[in-house]
């Protein structure tokens, strides 16, 4: 099974396509991710990490919906400890 997380971009470098890097934040986790795949992702989109690498770009209101998601999966692990 594959998991990529939503992240949004902070900050976005590279001249070609195959150099773009960005910095993306997780919910306040903050990695430098390539963008080589999403080449039409700016700053302040929102894009699944998967590896190391944006592979899509999504909408913040599914984002925000994964972030849900997470945070009800941390509850529940929390409440079984």
């Amino acid at each position: 099974m594959c998991l990529a997380v939503p992240g949004r971009i902070l900050e976005a470098s590279g001249e070609d396509a195959l150099s773009r890097r960005g910095k993306i934040d997780f919910g306040g986790i903050e990695k430098e991710v390539s963008l080589a795949f999403v080449p039409e992702a700016t700053v302040g989109d929102y894009v699944l990490v998967h590896v190391g690498f944006a592979i899509s770009k999504i909408g913040e209101e599914e984002a925000q919906q994964v972030f849900a998601y997470l945070k009800e999966i941390d509850a529940l692990e929390s409440e079984l400890s």
